[in-house]
């Protein structure tokens, strides 16, 4: 039986409350799909009543699971190639001869669901700059479901998955193919690409925790599901983050027009990207 409108509308709550995720009404049949397993483990039947246990226990634990069962984690290798290009051609260059002094480099995948975009960018600095070897490098990758953390903590990927994006020269030179898996094929990022990447939890809709200062952050297709109002603290949040003229990329289809005194845009390889205005 299909949950009602209004225990609908109380997930939505729950989502936004806990993660600061809008969830439009057109995605209701989603919630039936993605809580069913969420309703098991909690010793619902059904949906619907998971709902009525989530309106009478309010066990953080609980409520943290149905808004991390409903956040869209779609990725790719290099997905959208524009940005990829602009971070080899401008950005990183930009951040090389700037940190030439401290051979340091922090970024930030944000939202980096199962891991292929910091595992993206590990793959960027190893193949076009090769200069960065002896330099302390670090990609951090953060998201607020526990699943797709362990999962790009595994570095393991089916051929689904590195078929999209991944071109097939940097497949041979950077992932190693499991043969003795047994199930579905798989294939296994390189130890000296794993070596630069590190994954862990963190939810962005709340005060965030102690992090390292950042040169580059890629919060790429997330502001998307935060209201305006969350939208700009968002930013201000990742911007307390940043180096000073730091990077920031966005998603194609977002701006950084909450926070207009907080960065400035630039434009390169038709793709936006926006620095950290020093002083702001």
């Amino acid at each position: 039986m299909a949950c009602s409108e209004t225990d609908y509308e109380y997930l939505r709550e729950v989502v936004q409350t806990e993660s600061a995720n809008l969830i439009s009404p057109a995605r209701n049949a989603q919630f039936e799909m993605r809580l069913e397993p969420v309703a098991r483990l909690a010793g619902a039947a059904t949906v619907e009543d998971l709902v009525g246990l989530l309106r009478v226990d309010r066990k953080p634990q609980l409520h943290r699971a149905v808004a991390e069962a409903m956040t869209v984690n779609e990725t790719s290798f290099f997905r959208d190639g524009g940005p990829f290009e602009a971070l080899r051609e401008t950005i990183l260059p930009r951040l090389i001869e700037r940190n030439a002094s401290t051979r340091r480099l922090r970024i930030w995948s944000a939202a980096c669901s199962t891991g292929q975009e910091a595992y993206s960018v590990a793959m960027l600095l190893c193949e076009h700059f090769p200069a960065l070897a002896g330099w302390d490098v670090k990609i951090v990758g953060t998201d607020l479901s526990r699943q797709v953390v362990e999962y790009a903590q595994r570095g393991r990927y089916r051929r689904m998955e590195v078929n999209r994006g991944l071109p097939a020269r940097m497949l041979v030179k950077y992932l190693r193919r499991d043969r003795l898996a047994e199930g579905p094929e798989e294939w296994e990022i390189a130890a000296r690409v794993r070596a630069l990447c590190e994954f862990q939890c963190m939810n962005l809709g709340v005060p965030l925790p102690a992090l390292p200062v950042f040169d580059l952050v890629l919060l790429r297709n997330v502001l998307l599901y935060f209201s305006q109002h969350d939208r700009g603290r968002v930013l201000a949040s990742v911007g307390r983050q940043m180096t000073l003229d730091g990077y920031l990329l966005l998603g194609a289809a977002e701006q950084a027009e909450d926070s207009t005194k907080l960065f400035k845009a630039e434009f390169a390889r038709e793709c936006y990207f926006y620095r950290q205005v020093v002083g702001a």
